[in-house]
């Protein structure tokens, strides 16, 4: 036995029976999500180990009472985070008690009143909140920033003496984090404020919260960011103050701001996209419509921006990790960097963003974000053709479906396997694993973008424009923007209508000059609209891009479904000479 003194985090979640019941396997999925990618990485930074786990909770052992409280408030802000926007019986809220005391450790396992504390504070402890012992409390005075109430002496359930409790409130906890959570949070992270009401009429007030609200909702169902919940962001409403302030008091790195107009049955709302780090506008928008029908505004605004939002802080967050060499960086950092080669839609010469995603899941082998990345990677090889049919689609679909296993709520995992089963003719599941990326984020317009080509190599032309223009609507600056001109060609290319996807395509290869599908498309269009010198000079550069390229390939190989579309498709492309 070995007898010290230490601090004590105890903690379970909040109605785990009730939650059980509604949604066991939905439960134990979210509960496992929490605890591998916030709390067992939360209790190693802040030198504290586990030494037992429960059903729904776990008991840790620390340094100090300042570890033990910082842990806390970590925990508790990126749960609160988790789970804003979902429903009441998906929200997984930890109760979380702290105790400095005389214990004993015995083969691995800790015993003593000051375990036996920390356990009945627990259960004093709000759904979402952190109650100490008055020990806990003065060891942390002046060491950080926090607010306690005073809960007086507590007669606690068999222990013999009335213990003095103290909670920090839940709406306190995320600030509480503050700049603990900004440094080593794994994923970017950012707060959204309440938007400024400029209409001069106190009665248009609720529409710039409704609509930051509907904005943090949304945020929160993108898995690959960290978003403060609506009670801490609205505590700034109405002040003036530098938001660079705001984001090291709330521990974020980027803060969204905007503000709403309404004049002359005129409506017109602006955001801004700020590095806290820099206090640079990394993003800035307006919206001018009608103001007739608001809560219909309201909805198509918040999906633009959110839709519009998540590329832009993931090139904020490429742009911040480019100067890092790539043995330094943990595996956000790793897939960050590999995106701006995932999203080329061109034929490449290295294997940089291959090599980034395989160091990605090196790292991290749970991380299903970076199977599905380089899934969609190696399938974007496959349909350029610089890699092999059958070992690209094996591999693709290998890593999406076990991405599939790892985080069958994380959305890019499915449009990962929608994209891969479409590129092998398989509309069905294509369909079906689209749909689902869609049902777990509505504003997620690259599955809108990947459902359009689906439904357009499948022959269903005009639903694939459908696509397509909604997907445009979501994000009409989107990163992808090459593609979904292609597709649009390829959908015209179906539908007979050649001309119009000669048009298209040439725009597409004027983004992305390396595009070697979009060449192809041109290629066929352009040969099957009887513009043969175009044709010529579009196979020159196909060949040039894809040297194998033949009919037997185009055959063989192409996603398109239809074998009339296909023979139509080739057909073009032996009008330009291949």
């Amino acid at each position: 036995m070995e007898r010290k003194l230490s601090a004590i985090l105890v903690a379970d979640v909040a109605g785990y029976s009730r939650l059980m019941e509604v949604d066991e396997e939905g439960t134990l999925s979210r509960l496992n999500w929490v605890r591998s990618e916030i709390v067992d990485p939360a209790v190693a930074r802040h030198r504290g180990r586990i030494f037992k786990t429960t059903g729904d909770g776990f008991l840790a052992e620390f340094l100090s009472a300042v570890d033990a409280v910082r842990c806390a408030a970590f925990v508790q802000a990126e749960v609160a985070g988790r789970s804003a926007g979902e429903t009441e019986d998906r929200q997984i809220l930890f109760r979380i008690g702290i105790n400095v005391g005389d214990i004993v450790e015995q083969d691995g396992d800790i015993f003593g009143d000051g375990v036996n504390i920390a356990a009945r504070l627990e259960r004093i402890a709000e759904p979402g909140g952190i109650c100490v012992s008055a020990r806990v409390q003065e060891d942390v005075a002046g060491k950080i920033d926090l607010v306690f109430d005073d809960l007086g002496e507590q007669s606690l359930k068999n222990i013999a003496r009335p213990v003095r409790a103290f909670r920090l409130q839940p709406e306190l906890t995320v600030q509480a984090a503050g700049d603990t959570r900004f440094a080593s949070a794994g994923k970017p992270s950012i707060a959204v404020l309440p938007f400024q009401n400029l209409s001069g009429q106190p009665d248009q007030e609720y529409f710039g919260d409704g609509i930051a609200e509907d904005i943090i909702t949304a945020l929160s169902k993108l898995r690959g960011f960290f978003v403060i919940a609506r009670n801490s962001t609205f505590a700034y409403k109405g002040k003036t103050m530098d938001v660079r302030q705001i984001a090291r008091e709330l521990g974020v790195r980027y803060v969204l701001e905007g503000s709403v107009r309404i004049f002359d049955q005129q409506l017109r709302v602006t955001g801004q996209l700020v590095d806290a780090t820099s206090g640079n506008h990394i993003w800035a928008e307006r919206y001018d419509r009608p103001s007739s029908e608001l809560f219909t505004v309201q909805d198509e605004i918040t999906s633009s921006v959110v839709a519009t939002i998540e590329p832009q802080l993931y090139a904020a967050e490429e742009l911040r990790l480019k100067s890092k060499p790539p043995e330094s960086l943990d595996a956000w950092g790793c897939v960050v960097r590999a995106m701006p080669h995932v999203w080329t839609w061109a034929i490449q010469d290295d294997d940089t963003g291959i090599d980034l995603l395989k160091r990605a899941i090196e790292l991290d082998p749970a991380y299903a974000r970076a199977r599905s990345l380089l899934a969609v990677a190696l399938a974007t090889r496959v349909v350029l053709g610089n890699l092999d049919f059958e070992r690209g689609i094996s591999e693709s679909l290998a890593l999406a479906q076990r991405a599939i296993e790892l985080d069958s709520d994380d959305p890019w995992s499915h449009c990962a396997a929608g994209y891969t089963y479409t590129l092998s003719r398989r509309l069905g599941p294509a369909v079906e694993e689209l749909t689902e990326a869609l049902q777990r984020n509505p504003n997620f317009a690259f599955a809108r973008v990947i459902l359009g080509v689906s439904y357009g190599y499948a022959g269903l032309a005009e639903e694939g424009l459908r696509q397509l223009e909604a997907a445009n609507r979501l994000s009409p600056r989107d990163y992808s923007q090459a593609a979904n001109l292609s597709i649009e060609g390829l959908c015209h290319f179906i539908a007979g209508r050649y001309s119009e996807a000669v048009t298209y395509e040439r725009r597409a290869v004027q983004l992305r000059p390396h595009f070697g599908s979009a060449w192809r498309t041109l290629t066929a269009a352009a040969g099957m609209a009887g513009e043969l010198d175009l044709a010529h000079s579009a196979l020159a550069e196909c060949k040039r891009l894809q040297p194998r390229l033949t009919i037997e390939w185009v055959e063989q190989y192409h996603p398109i479904v239809r074998s009339e579309d296909r023979a139509r498709y080739v057909e073009g492309l032996r009008q330009a000479g291949l």
